[in-house]
């Protein structure tokens, strides 16, 4: 009799135990059900794809439509890009004639509910800086923003044809009716100004509390958290270049241009903004003077973009070359070290003040 117990006691145990596994395995996946039924939604580039991160939490599955280390002027979305904005909640992406493929791209998709943000509305924007060699370039361009349906200057709202509500900054993709952006007249890096950053920062914010109701509050305090760390590194900048004896640097790619106008800098480029195109020979030659003439120490380039030409320029001149981040996207080890906005304009400033001395 005793061991008939023994054996229904352990056979109750048995029963009891599979049971809790079972009940595990159904919390187990039901926890997986909801990470897979989390709103999707897709960032242009680097920086409006941390921006986002940061402000999404673990509330929304974010992810980047670019490949991660990839230079973005002139990229264009493959197959796979495409298919996933076909199944995505929301587009989030810079402006300011950074992607030239958002309309065709948006025009294309089948996916008629897709929210698409543009983060820079309501920035300043400033012109590009070209070489004289580009102004021919420059004026066709200018004609063509004349005609333009989406006008990146943020300044005239009334231009601007998103017709997003005035306390919003999303719009569903039958609204995204402007025509092909054109990189030309003006610059489109905008986060390079942590007063801009935060602009973008809060159009982002703005856009998730209109898609996800539900997290609204979360995704406020994590603005508000944000928003004052870029303060502080706006003050921080401020501070730290403020006295420094010297005011321009030498630039691989003109991408500096919103953080030279906040600090008082001036950015002498050896290539245009288009980061693709290399200096002729003379350009080449004006720059090796310049830099002799003005003792300059340092010349910038980026993790990005092949440092070749400031290479030869720094063996013609003797001045150092070292890394000005444009943030467009982050190399394998700033990955691996994982870097973000914040770190990588920590970086850029203590390089600045170093090559400003």
């Amino acid at each position: 009799m005793k061991n008939i117990k023994k054996f229904i006691f352990l056979l109750a145990g048995i029963i009891l135990l599979s049971g809790c596994s079972k009940g595990g395995e159904v919390k187990n996946s039901s926890e997986a059900s909801n990470k897979d039924n989390k709103l999707k939604v897709y960032a242009s580039v680097y920086p409006i794809y941390d921006f986002t991160k940061k402000i999404a939490g673990d509330k929304l599955d974010v992810e980047m439509v670019m490949p991660q280390g990839t230079e973005p002027h002139g990229w264009e979305p493959d197959s796979d890009a495409i298919k996933n904005l076909e199944n995505a909640d929301m587009l989030i992406y810079n402006g300011a004639g950074l992607e030239s493929w958002t309309d065709k791209v948006i025009g294309s998709l089948s996916n008629k509910d897709l929210k698409v943000v543009e983060a820079s509305k309501g920035v300043e924007l400033i012109k590009s800086t070209h070489s004289h060699d580009d102004e021919d370039e420059d004026h066709d361009h200018e004609h063509e923003a004349d005609n333009h349906n989406h006008n990146h200057n943020h300044e005239a709202e009334e231009n601007h044809n998103h017709n997003h509500e005035a306390a919003e900054n999303n719009h569903n993709r039958e609204e995204h009716d402007h025509e092909g952006h054109h990189h030309g007249p003006m610059d489109p890096h905008v986060w390079m100004s942590p007063k801009n950053a935060k602009i973008e920062m809060e159009n982002i914010k703005n856009a998730l509390v209109e898609l996800d109701k539900d997290n609204a509050d979360y995704y406020e305090s994590n603005y508000e958290k944000y928003a004052k760390m870029l303060d502080e590194l706006d003050a921080k900048y401020k501070e730290k270049l403020a006295n420094l004896p010297k005011k321009e640097i030498v630039v691989g790619h003109e991408a500096y241009g919103y953080l030279c106008k906040d600090y008082g800098l001036t950015q002498v480029g050896v290539k245009g903004v288009n980061a693709e195109t290399e200096p002729d020979a003379k350009k080449m030659a004006e720059i090796i003077s310049y830099i002799k003439e003005n003792n300059i120490k340092t010349i910038f380039t980026e993790e990005l973009i092949d440092p070749k030409v400031s290479n030869i320029i720094a063996s013609e001149t003797g001045c150092q070359v070292k890394v000005l981040s444009p943030i467009e996207g982050l190399s394998q080890e700033q990955i691996d070290n994982k870097e973000d906005y914040f770190s990588i304009m920590e970086e850029n400033l203590e390089n600045l003040v170093g090559a400003l001395k």
